[in-house]
C-alpha cells in the first residue's frame, strides 16, 4: 500500500459503552411513530459511495452504531465523511489513500466486508479482515471470495485478512452463487460496476434493500438491472458520479414494531412502513388472530392485552425475501407465547439463532429447542420480568417486546447490541406509553 503506517498500524478495539434496559411492563402501548431508515440499506449505500471520486449525498440514514462505525471506516481509509444534520450522510471518495479494512472494524460489524467489492472495483487493491458481527450462526464470506475471483481478483488469505488485487481492471462474468446471499448479491454487483464487460449474478437476492441499491447505483451512471425475480445483470463503466438518495424505511424496524403492539396490546400506527415490504409477516399476523390495516406507507395495528386472550398457534419458516425476514424470526416467535396451543419455529437462515431462547425461558416462556435450527413454543404463557441478557442485535429486540408485555419488573443487560440496528428504540417505546430506561451497566448493577 502507498501509506508507510505499519500493516497492523493502531487499530485498538475502541470500548462500546455497557447498557442496560430497566423495563416495567403490563402496560398496553398506544400512539404513533415515523420508522427509521433502512440499517441494511444504508450500510450498503455508503459502501457505493466509494465507487466515485464526486459527492454522494444521503437521507433518512438512521442514527445507529453500525452506521456511525461504516462513516468511521470510511474515515480512516481516507474518505471525506460528514454528517450535516440527523439523517444526512456526505460522502466524497475522491482521495483514498489507505486501502485496509481493519480488523476492529471487521469485529465491530460484519457489515464491513461490503467494502471489499467498491474498493477492489475502483482502486485496483485492497486488504480486509475476516467479519465478526452478531454470533447467530456460520456466515461465510467465501461466497464473497468466490464472486470476486469469477471476476478477475487474485486473492490470498493470510493471518485473518484476504489481500486481493485486480491487475489492470476487473472483468465481467457469471456470478453463480450455490445459494442465495443478500451481501454476497450487493458485493458482487458492486465490484461488477466498474469491471470490463457484462456480469450477470444468479441466484440474486430480491430483497427490498438490494433494490434500493440498484436504484442508488442508476442515479450514479451505473448499468444494472434485475432481468428476471433471482437475476441481476450489470454492465461494467469505466468511472461513475455522485448522486442523492433517500433510503427506504427499515421494515424490520416496522415489523418489530408491529409484533410489540400485538405482544403488549393497544393500538399503534406505524408511518412511512410500506405494507409491500412485509407481506410476509403480515400474513403470520392475520393467521395469529392480530388485527392490521393498511393505507398507502401507513399501518395500524390493533393488539388485544395479555389479560384479555389469546391469539391461534402458528408455525413459521424463515426464507430470503419474499419470505419471513430470518431478522423478524425471533420477536415473531416471543408472539407466539401468546397464543394458545402449539407453534412452531424454523430458521432456515442461521443455524444457531434460536440460542437466545434460553433468556425467553428465564421469564416464564414454555420453550423447546429441537435442534439449531427448530423449536416448538407452548402457550399461552404469561411472561414475568426478569434479569436477561441480549446475545445479539434481533434478540435483543425481542427480550425488549417479552418485557413489554411481562408483568412486573425486566433488567436487560446489553443493551447497546440494541443500538447497532433501531434509531432511539427506547425514546419510541417511551413515546407509546412504555416505561423502559437505558441505564449505564456499572460494576454494582446486577447481572443474570
Amino acid at each position: 500500500m502507498a501509506d508507510a503506517r505499519p500493516f497492523f498500524w493502531e487499530y485498538i478495539p475502541t470500548p462500546v459503552a455497557r447498557e442496560v434496559f430497566q423495563i416495567e411492563g403490563g402496560r398496553p402501548l398506544a400512539g404513533s411513530i415515523r420508522v427509521s431508515g433502512a440499517k441494511n440499506a444504508a450500510l450498503k449505500l455508503l459502501a457505493a459511495a466509494v465507487l466515485t471520486g464526486e459527492r454522494c449525498r444521503l437521507e433518512n440514514v438512521p442514527e445507529i452504531e453500525d452506521v456511525r462505525v461504516m462513516a468511521e471506516t470510511l474515515a480512516d481509509l481516507g474518505v471525506v465523511v460528514d454528517h450535516p444534520a440527523p439523517g444526512r450522510y456526505e460522502v466524497a471518495s475522491g482521495d483514498v489513500d489507505w486501502l485496509f479494512v481493519p480488523l476492529e472494524a471487521a469485529a465491530r460489524m460484519r457489515a464491513s466486508f461490503i467494502l471489499f467489492g467498491p474498493l477492489l472495483s475502483r482502486f485496483g487493491r485492497v486488504i480486509i479482515s475476516n467479519p465478526g458481527g452478531d454470533r447467530i450462526g456460520r456466515r461465510p464470506v467465501n461466497l464473497h471470495v468466490d464472486a470476486m475471483r469469477a471476476l478477475g481478483a487474485e486473492i490470498d488469505y493470510r493471518n485473518g485478512y484476504y489481500f486481493a488485487k485486480a491487475p489492470g481492471r476487473l472483468r465481467g462474468g457469471e456470478v453463480t452463487f450455490p445459494f442465495v446471499t443478500v451481501m454476497g448479491t450487493e458485493n458482487a454487483m458492486l465490484a461488477a460496476t466498474l469491471a470490463e464487460g457484462r456480469t450477470i449474478i444468479r441466484p440474486a437476492a430480491q430483497e427490498p434493500e438490494v433494490d434500493d441499491l440498484i436504484t442508488f447505483l442508476v442515479k450514479m451512471g451505473a448499468v444494472v438491472e434485475r432481468t428476471a425475480p433471482d437475476t441481476i445483470v450489470v454492465e461494467g463503466r469505466r468511472r461513475l458520479r455522485g448522486a442523492d438518495h433517500r433510503v427506504i424505511p427499515d421494515r424490520i424496524e416496522a415489523g418489530t414494531f408491529a409484533l410489540a403492539a400485538a405482544m403488549a396490546g393497544g393500538r399503534v400506527t406505524l408511518e412511512g412502513a410500506p405494507c409491500e415490504l412485509l407481506g410476509a409477516l403480515l400474513e403470520i399476523l392475520g393467521r395469529v388472530g392480530v388485527e392490521v390495516s393498511c393505507a398507502g406507507d401507513t399501518i395500524v395495528v390493533e393488539g388485544t392485552p395479555p389479560a384479555a386472550g389469546a391469539y391461534r398457534p402458528c408455525d413459521i419458516e424463515t426464507a430470503p425475501y419474499p419470505g419471513l425476514a430470518t431478522d423478524l424470526q425471533p420477536p415473531t416467535t416471543v408472539l407466539l407465547t401468546r397464543a394458545d396451543g402449539l407453534s412452531h419455529v424454523h430458521e432456515s437462515i442461521f443455524e444457531d439463532r434460536l440460542e437466545w431462547l434460553a433468556e425467553l425461558r428465564r421469564m416464564g416462556a414454555r420453550v423447546e429447542i429441537l435442534d439449531s435450527r427448530h423449536a416448538t413454543i407452548a402457550g399461552p404463557t404469561p411472561l414475568s420480568g426478569a434479569e436477561v441478557a441480549i446475545p445479539d442485535l434481533r434478540a435483543g429486540a425481542s427480550l425488549i417486546l417479552a418485557a413489554l408485555a411481562a408483568e412486573g419488573s425486566s433488567l436487560i443487560h446489553g443493551a447497546h447490541h440494541v443500538h447497532r440496528g433501531y434509531e432511539n428504540i427506547d425514546a419510541k417505546f417511551q413515546h407509546l406509553g412504555a416505561r423502559i430506561q437505558r441505564l449505564p451497566e456499572t460494576a454494582s448493577t446486577p447481572h443474570a
